[in-house]
């Protein structure tokens, strides 16, 4: 079975970068902060998409919500102008809007005629519930630990490796009845001579127990049953995921539409079907050119990727996104919180995956 560079079965037949995350994307950099003890088991995650201030020079971005089961900040105003403007915080659902106020903090640092001489910020947030295993009504997470994982994210800078898993703000995190968490990946493509890499990022907790698919085997009931009485029975999906792809592609605003429904893609392969009760949501942004906040600085002037270039940046975006799914599962950490629940990790409870890979967990007839 062939193997990502994180051990896990490799996703899809397109090449990935260096590191196999989203950070293989120039400019883009990660941080976490985590909060283990007891029953607090939370975090932040802090996507930057690129150096310098995005506030005066932002991003071309395009957002899909495949099931709008969610509460997060920031949606509406990037629907509307297709432009990214602050870091992408990923946090806890009671968390949005102390992510908020932090990413607001920090941008008037650097701005300080925000909300005055300049327009108000557009603080982008995107939440999952991590209540299963974290007491959400604790309000653990403060905006010092916001700035802690967007501190991070600075001193570790683009193109550096970042850590998986029960991190972050995936420390409380559940995916398909396991441990789940922050999970990445990269794929590359060609198109007339040139190199383009699309980079995934998910905070993944989402998917029935029973419905798992790992690399196109369906092993969800093999694990069920080795869970015991520890497994969940069968039901709606509840869970919810958030999908960040980062691409140096030059598309606009409409083209990365298209490209954050494509995420929805690869979610599919993991078996995941967009329940009433789950948060689906997908955001695409470029980092190939800015667009400038002051009315006076020249817009750009971009060759944009023909449409014809598309498909191969959608099937980027899809294997990129499956792959990033099966790395949060691969990485995760068993996690124990409120009221002693605990989540098996899956390479924990299936050992066997780790040298044989997934056809090795086919249910029996």
């Amino acid at each position: 079975m062939p193997r990502s560079p994180l051990g896990a079965p490799r996703i899809g037949c397109l090449p990935s970068g260096a590191l196999d995350a989203i950070t293989d994307v120039a400019g883009v950099s990660v941080g976490h902060c985590t909060l283990s003890d007891g029953a607090v088991q939370t975090g932040a995650t802090v996507l930057l998409p690129a150096p310098g201030n995005l506030f005066l020079h932002k991003l071309p971005a395009g957002l899909a919500v495949l099931n709008g089961f969610g509460k997060s900040a920031g949606l509406m105003q990037l629907r509307e102008l297709g432009q990214l403007e602050s870091p992408i915080a990923l946090v806890s659902t009671f968390a949005v809007g102390t992510a908020s106020t932090a990413l607001i903090r920090d941008a008037i640092a650097a701005n300080p005629e925000l909300g005055r001489g300049l327009p108000t910020l557009n603080p982008l947030v995107l939440e999952c519930n991590d209540g299963w295993l974290n007491d959400a009504q604790a309000f653990a997470l403060q905006e010092s630990h916001v700035r802690q994982a967007l501190q991070a994210a600075r001193e570790a800078g683009p193109g550096a490796h970042f850590a998986q898993g029960s991190v972050g703000a995936g420390r409380g995190m559940s995916c398909h009845g396991l441990k789940g968490g922050i999970g990445s990946a990269s794929r590359r493509v060609g198109w007339q001579g040139q190199a383009y890499t699309v980079g995934a990022l998910v905070l993944a907790n989402q998917g029935r127990p029973e419905a798992l698919t790992l690399a196109g085997h369906r092993i969800g009931p093999v694990l069920q049953a080795r869970q015991a009485a520890g497994a969940e029975p069968a039901g709606p999906e509840r869970g919810s995921i958030l999908m960040l792809l980062a691409t140096d592609a030059p598309l606009d605003a409409r083209q990365l539409q298209r490209l954050a429904r494509r995420a929805g893609a690869g979610l599919a392969r993991t078996g995941s079907d967009y329940g009433h009760g789950s948060g689906d949501i997908a955001l695409a942004f470029s980092t190939a050119y800015r667009l400038p906040q002051q009315a006076d600085a020249p817009m750009p002037c971009v060759a944009l990727l023909h449409e014809s270039a598309l498909d191969l940046i959608f099937q980027a975006a899809a294997e990129a996104t499956e792959q990033a799914i099966v790395h949060a599962l691969w990485t995760a950490q068993a996690v124990t919180g409120r009221d002693g629940r605990h989540r098996h990790a899956l390479t924990g409870l299936a050992p066997e995956l780790l040298t044989l890979g997934p056809e090795c967990l086919k249910p029996q007839p």
